[in-house]
């Protein structure tokens, strides 16, 4: 399950700046993909919680990010263990990721939902041009 959710704001030039999204990983799907947008802009995706749904089981739940590190290999890291009668949820605070990237739910069978605002950064050249203009 992959959904954008209806909030989002809008720059005058009607560029979406935020938006919220969630994905559910579970028995129909272990991992949920993060593309690139193909507007030639930075995106920064902030995860805000990471929790187990209410018919989770009693066991480890492990989730992990896998992406391309800095000598191009693939290595799943994991950011979140979860158990439903000790820790079902986490907020993580400082954990900013830049597509692309894969979500995976690397141990337990979920469900697991994750919730993220994906924010568009403004492209320096196209502000400073607006500075200009004033």
């Amino acid at each position: 399950m992959d959904t954008l959710l209806p909030f989002s704001r809008l720059l005058p030039e009607e560029r979406p700046v935020a938006e919220l999204w969630g994905c559910q990983l579970g028995m129909g799907a272990q991992s949920c993909v993060v593309k690139e947008g193909n507007d030639f802009l930075e995106h920064l995706v902030l995860l805000r919680m990471i929790g187990l749904g209410v018919d989770a089981r009693d066991k480890l739940h492990v989730v992990a990010v896998d992406s391309k590190n800095a000598s191009e290999e693939r290595r799943p890291l994991p950011i979140a263990t979860l158990w439903s009668s000790v820790l079902p949820m986490i907020s993580p605070k400082a954990l900013e990721l830049v597509p692309p990237f894969t979500v995976v739910l690397q141990c337990g069978a979920g469900p697991v939902y994750l919730n993220r605002q994906c924010i568009t950064l403004e492209d320096d050249a196209s502000s400073e041009a607006k500075e200009e203009e004033f």
